[in-house]
């Protein structure tokens, strides 16, 4: 149970935390103007503004105070035995179960997976690669070594990317490259650590999970994403300096060793935040056990 101070504190908290992205991205909204970094954070991830700032204390914590009684205008909260206020668990379960259960086969699947970090970041050129009548993806921005140079990138390097939601933005003249044929069917079986996509999915998995999942470990996912984000578009094809942002050149040695290095220190904060991930799903698996059991 957190008492009234405490819970309200650590919203306070999270709500500063998440603002720093938030109100830029609102500001931005309003004025008309598109970000090719940011934007994917609220487009690409489909989390509202308004729902993500929105701070829980998740599953097995509870609120005291009068200030709480507000929550139980929000979705799968309820009063509790002891008159706090909380996550009302029976019908998160009724309504997500098995969500919860397909979460945790994945994030289980994927944590007992070594890590592998030799795709340097190829599955952005291959979504630009002889693109045809389709054009580029974000064609506000230029390409740091021009169509032909981006073409022959792709064709010097072996592309390996294991992930079915980069995959499928694949051009039709690069899906043939890619070593293999990520499917929604086997995302289980393919889905490893060191996978920046796999990553970045870690707040998909947060808030599709919420209100369940602590809005401290919800914005841990955030920000790592956000970090993702940024290191997978310097090292895409699209020049960025215009932006701020010097190019990871992947198509270099040192590009490669500075790609793959950063990918080690993402992949060390997403295996830890994996972790709490799953302890969320499993202290609500182990709650829809328990009332089966009973029954």
């Amino acid at each position: 149970m957190l008492d009234e101070d405490e819970w309200t504190a650590a919203e306070r908290a999270y709500e500063q935390r998440l603002d720093a992205w938030l109100v830029p991205h609102q500001q931005r909204r309003r004025a008309g103007v598109a970000h090719p970094v940011w934007d994917f954070l609220f487009s690409y991830y489909s989390q509202a503004p308004g729902r993500l700032r929105r701070w829980h204390p998740g599953v097995g914590r509870s609120l005291a105070g009068g200030t709480a009684r507000a929550r139980l205008d929000w979705p799968f909260y309820a009063e509790l035995a002891d008159g706090t206020v909380g996550l009302d668990v029976p019908a998160f379960l009724a309504r997500r179960r098995t969500s919860a259960a397909w979460v945790e086969g994945l994030l289980s699947a994927t944590a007992g997976r070594p890590a592998q970090f030799g795709c340097f970041g190829l599955h952005e050129w291959a979504m630009v690669y002889r693109p045809g009548a389709g054009g580029v993806r974000h064609e506000q921005l230029p390409l740091r070594l021009g169509q032909a140079g981006t073409d022959a990138v792709v064709e010097g390097h072996r592309v390996q990317c294991s992930h079915v939601d980069a995959f499928r933005f694949f051009t039709p003249a690069a899906v043939p490259r890619n070593t293999l044929t990520p499917t929604r069917d086997s995302q289980q079986q393919l889905e490893q650590p060191g996978c920046l996509h796999a990553t970045m999915d870690l707040y998909k998995w947060a808030y599709k999970l919420s209100p369940a999942v602590p809005g401290e470990l919800l914005a841990d996912c955030f920000a790592l994403a956000a970090d993702v984000r940024e290191l997978d578009m310097r090292a895409s094809p699209y020049d960025l300096r215009p932006l701020g942002w010097e190019p990871v050149a992947i198509e270099t040695p040192e590009g490669k060793a500075e790609y793959v290095a950063a990918q080690r220190g993402f992949a060390t904060r997403g295996a830890a935040l994996r972790v709490h991930l799953l302890d969320v799903c499993r202290a609500l698996l182990d709650e829809a056990g328990r009332r089966t059991v009973g029954r």
